[in-house]
């Protein structure tokens, strides 16, 4: 079977206007591919769980074209647990989108194509799946990668900048820090970053902002 013939799961696939990462604000075309192998705490896309439609990557390919948007983003779910991600990334970059992938931290990153920038999570305790995290991969990652650190409270706060400070002290990733969505408030993880003088930057949730009331789509 060709590459472009492989088939992957996938839950929805639409254009809207990134919400999170370095790209925030962009439009942005989303391919939300099924299945995830972690159950993190506070997930917001559980829907993303079942198996999905089964489209080959060159369909896939197409319907990403015919929305018209430069920028991609491929996540889940997990979307690294399907084995037609990585030809689906590198189908994507050949057709000459600008290609981000959001993935877990938890599933091996070997096999990427290097077009392809790479939006990694840590894991903190308080998601209940930090003894997932690769932390060697999560410190090699390049100038162009992305570590998102999403944090509950002061305590996840605390363990990630302990991790940033020693196993992750080596990584190139730019770092990004957010709040779970109505648990810590967005001041007090801005009030710690200044405290604590640490690394990277704060985002929020630009989709929760613009579309409040919508779980799918945005």
């Amino acid at each position: 079977m060709s590459a472009a013939a492989e088939r992957v799961g996938v839950t929805e696939l639409y254009a809207s206007i990134q919400g999170e990462s370095t790209h925030a604000g962009r439009p942005c075309t989303f391919v939300r591919l099924a299945g995830c192998p972690l159950r993190c705490r506070w997930c917001d896309t559980e829907y993303s769980f079942d198996a999905g439609d089964r489209l080959d990557i060159a369909t896939v390919v197409e319907r990403v074209r015919a929305l018209g948007v430069a920028l991609v983003e491929v996540t889940g779910g997990e979307p690294l647990s399907q084995r037609g991600c990585r030809p689906l990334l590198t189908a994507l970059c050949d057709a000459g989108f600008e290609v981000l992938l959001e993935t877990s931290g938890a599933v091996t990153l070997a096999g990427v194509d290097p077009r392809v920038t790479c939006i990694v999570d840590l894991k903190c305790p308080g998601s209940g799946e930090s003894e997932r995290n690769l932390l060697d991969e999560l410190a090699a990652l390049r100038p162009q990668d992305e570590l998102k650190i999403v944090a509950a409270d002061e305590d996840d706060l605390r363990w990630a900048l302990a991790q940033l400070r020693g196993p992750l002290r080596a990584t190139a990733a730019q770092v990004l820090w957010s709040p779970v969505y109505n648990e810590l408030a967005p001041d007090r993880l801005a009030a710690f970053l200044l405290a604590e003088r640490a690394p990277g930057r704060m985002q929020i949730q630009l989709h929760k902002v613009l579309w409040p009331d919508q779980d799918r789509g945005v």
